[in-house]
């Protein structure tokens, strides 16, 4: 009988504490910055932290990758090799790249993931990165479920990363440039300034306006919760969820959503299983809509749709309440079924489009008093983006996690023995030299209680047997004594039985896809330049961040303008009343133009002088 899959539900963490929430609410994986070189600029972590984290997380199997996935300058490839071998000292399990120059280091035998932003969107791709060594491709978020599939097909041994849930970049990752262009702060460098989330009026060529002070690049969130089974069975073995930026609370609270879903699909499916150990109890119920999020939406997973953006704020909305029913003084009526929360923050489109917010100071039933008075009309749509209850739980203790131990209290021609086996077959077994004196009252009970009080310690007692000849009395010191060695002993033993996968590159000259590589490539440094020439390319251009280039594409989305609009030649068939090329204008004044590639079927952005 073939075994069953593993399936693991990667988290994100900015450090620590988000990282060890993020493990208490079951994920399998977390994936978190190191102090450099990561995709964020402002969440890095120390080395200290991370060996902190990667005891704690091992206890659990839980694994920990640690992403490094900017571009580099030749100048850091020194500094990035050390700090590899740093990390794999500490027990870290794989690294998130970016740069192909990292291959050329002398590095340990560590793991190497192939970040979304070496842009793994097609079969080619993933079979090379398979070719030369890395053990987990992360696919561009633009994928369909067909998409993911092929690939599966084409790289079945290789395990292939999902986004899940989180914010969506409107360019395929790694291929967007253009905050470095404005603002001289690379995406690829773990500097994005979000540009895509700016407001802009759009005009056609002779300077028409098409539509003012909208957010046309800014995009819902990606929402597969309804997903997971499809995806999983397309070919996905780890399921990752956005946010290295969250906080605390979006980390526990998305993180328990989604162990919950993939936990019902596991129970129902002999032919999946859990990648980590443990069970979560949790003292909330989780619910998406009490997290950060600009809108749900399928993306590209079964085909282009009009429900992708969000173009009239890029701030987070939260749950629907209700309405406006009835405006009186100080006071409004809400007719709705949910129940509000003095201190609630609660917001509106108003009549321009634009996000309005306000805090509700009291709350009588239906009946919400706020701090002012807020500028809507009865009919008005209500949503909750801050849950005043739900926040205070969130930042206490909301989950306990827990390793089930079955316990055995035997006798011994000298004495006893007690023994702890874990969910995951590990044993522990304590033996006590000790006279047997018969109790004068039954002991089964205060035996089975003392053996069961595992407090602290990751793991819970799911059985405990007593297997004794006669009614021997055992004093409560000593059943503790001999518990608390145990527990030593198995977390010895799980810490000694920890898989600690290792990975060595593949010295090989497997071509790579293209012969000619542009500023697309991101080669920023010579072992970069190397690593391309070993592998066949011939023509490669420097990094946009390295040498700017003057009139190319910043920016290249499958979001597509015209098909927003309505005017999609292609699967709308309908004709603009509006002459191309369209521009987009910034508050500022700078102007961007579009060009529709639908052979690709992709829009991309141009600086214009």
């Amino acid at each position: 009988m073939k075994s069953p899959r593993s399936i693991e539900l990667l988290a994100p963490a900015k450090n620590l504490e988000c990282a060890i929430a993020a493990i208490d609410h079951g994920a399998d994986a977390v994936y978190i910055g190191a102090s450099r070189f990561s995709a964020r600029a402002a969440a890095g972590n120390t080395l200290e932290d991370l060996e902190e984290l990667v005891k704690y997380a091992h206890l659990y199997n839980v694994r920990i990758y640690v992403a490094l996935n900017t571009i580099l300058k030749d100048e850091e490839l020194k500094d990035t090799e050390e700090l590899i071998w740093k990390l794999y000292k500490i027990g870290v399990d794989a690294l998130i790249v970016q740069d192909m120059g990292i291959l050329k280091l002398n590095i340990p035998p560590i793991p190497l993931h192939a970040s979304t932003q070496v842009d793994n969107r097609d079969v080619e791709k993933a079979i090379f990165m398979k070719e030369v060594g890395f053990r987990q491709i992360v696919l561009a978020r633009e994928l369909s479920i067909e998409e993911i599939r092929k690939i599966h097909e084409a790289v079945p041994d290789t395990s292939l990363e999902v986004f899940i849930h989180g914010a969506l970049c409107v360019s395929y990752s790694g291929q967007c440039y253009i905050s470095q262009a404005c603002f001289n702060r690379s995406a690829n460098r773990g500097e994005c300034a979000q540009f895509c989330r700016l407001s802009f009026d759009m005009v056609d060529s002779e300077g028409t306006f098409i539509t003012k002070n909208k957010h046309l690049l800014s995009l819902k969130d990606v929402n597969h919760s309804n997903n997971l089974e499809e995806i999983i069975d397309a070919g996905a073995s780890s399921l990752k969820i956005e946010g290295r930026l969250k906080d605390v609370a979006y980390v526990k609270n998305v993180t328990a959503y989604y162990r919950q879903k993939l936990d019902s699909i596991i129970k129902r499916r002999p032919d999946l299983k859990r990648a980590s150990s443990g069970k979560e109890k949790y003292n909330f119920v989780p619910q998406l809509d009490k997290s950060f999020s600009r809108g749900s939406t399928d993306y590209f997973l079964h085909g282009r749709s009009s429900d992708i953006f969000s173009f009239d704020t890029p701030k987070s909305l939260g749950e629907e309440m209700g309405y406006v029913k009835e405006i009186r003084g100080n006071y409004f009526t809400v007719a709705g079924v949910k129940s509000f929360n003095n201190g609630d923050g609660l917001c509106y489109i108003d009549g321009n489009g634009k996000l309005q917010g306000f805090r509700v100071n009291r709350v009588d039933e239906n009946r919400l008093y706020p701090q002012e008075m807020p500028s809507f009309k009865p009919k008005t749509v209500l949503f909750r983006n801050f849950d005043q209850e739900f926040d205070k739980i969130m930042q206490h203790k909301s989950s306990e996690r827990k390793i089930y131990v079955n316990i055995e209290l035997a006798e011994t021609p000298s004495g006893f023995s007690l023994t702890m086996r874990d969910e995951d077959r590990n044993m522990a077994c304590i033996a006590v030299e000790r006279d047997k004196v018969e109790a004068r009252t039954p002991q089964n009970d205060n035996i089975r209680n003392q053996l069961s009080k595992l407090g602290n310690t990751p793991f819970i007692a799911q059985d405990v047997r007593i297997d004794l000849d006669g009614n021997w009395f055992i004093p409560s010191s000593e059943l503790s004594e001999i518990r608390r060695k145990a527990v030593e002993e198995l977390l010895m033993v799980r810490k000694i039985n920890y898989f600690q996968e290792i990975s060595v590159l593949e010295n090989n000259n497997v071509p790579f896809p293209k012969k000619e590589l542009t500023y697309l490539g991101n080669v920023m440094n010579e072992n970069a330049f190397s690593f391309y020439k070993e592998h066949g390319v011939e023509k490669i251009a420097l990094a946009f961040e390295k040498k700017e280039e003057k009139g190319v594409a910043l920016m290249f989305c499958k979001h597509c303008l015209r098909y927003s609009m309505g005017w999609c030649p292609v699967h709308q068939k309908q004709k603009s009343p509006y002459k191309e090329p369209y521009s987009l204008i910034s508050s500022d004044g700078k102007k961007f133009r579009l060009e529709f590639d639908c052979k690709r079927c992709q829009m991309k952005v141009y600086a214009e002088d």
